[in-house]
């Protein structure tokens, strides 16, 4: 068995017309993650990382702030669903950058609007109703999740830590507690950035520890660290 410790990316630039790269304060939440964890002395045998420069660069600045060295692979079952096009396929006139950013600045609550038109949006998408609007269908995305986890159970180290996003931890977590497969974006709304998922995975039995912790951020002096996109 190997004890996986699934960490969500550091913030990332929302509001920006590259969204995959990590903000100054995604940055410090990286490094304050790989402090705690030396603190903690948790070291991995292997890190993971999905594709994305997000989840790269949170592995570094986390792995540096630890002071650990393990090998490194990247697993292509850990990468991220298409946010953009999911949002665009549910509000085509937003399609743009400069639209969205434009329709959202007028509103009263930006943020809640968002999130409620972005729910909205994966609610759509994890219907299974418009397939063949989207260049990747949930089916297809919870399926490379699903193969990313064994992908996970097949490597021989027995301490992972595995960068990735949401969606990713999402879905594992459903689908450990065996919950609803609809319902896995329920688990991914919560998630704060540097988060940590802690799941044991084997060849035969998988079993979910712990979900979303984040010590490494609390605290009087880390409220403006805790965020969600």
């Amino acid at each position: 068995m190997a004890s996986v410790l699934l960490i969500r990316h550091g913030q990332a630039s929302f509001g920006t017309a590259d969204y995959d790269r990590l903000s100054p304060l995604g940055e410090e939440q990286s490094r304050r993650l790989g402090r705690w964890l030396k603190q903690t002395g948790s070291a991995p045998d292997l890190v993971v990382v999905g594709p994305r420069h997000r989840h790269a660069h949170t592995a570094d600045l986390c792995v540096e702030a630890a002071g650990v060295t393990a090998p490194r692979i990247t697993i292509a079952g850990l990468d991220e669903f298409d946010h953009e096009e999911v949002l665009a396929r549910y509000r085509p006139d937003l399609a743009s950058h400069d639209a969205l950013m434009a329709e959202l600045e007028r509103l009263e609550h930006p943020h809640r609007a968002f999130q409620l038109m972005f729910s909205e949006a994966v609610a759509r998408w994890t219907s299974n109703r418009f397939d063949r609007e989207y260049s990747r269908s949930w089916t297809v995305f919870r399926a490379a999740v699903m193969e990313g986890v064994q992908a996970l159970a097949a490597q021989e180290a027995r301490s992972i830590w595995a960068f990735t996003s949401g969606g990713p931890i999402a879905v594992i977590t459903n689908a450990l507690v065996g919950a609803p497969i609809a319902d896995a974006f329920t688990l991914s709304w919560p998630l704060v950035n540097t988060s940590t998922t802690r799941v044991s995975i084997g060849a035969q039995r998988k079993s979910l520890i712990s979900y979303n912790g984040w010590p490494h951020i609390e605290g009087a002096d880390s409220t403006d660290l805790v965020t969600y996109r």
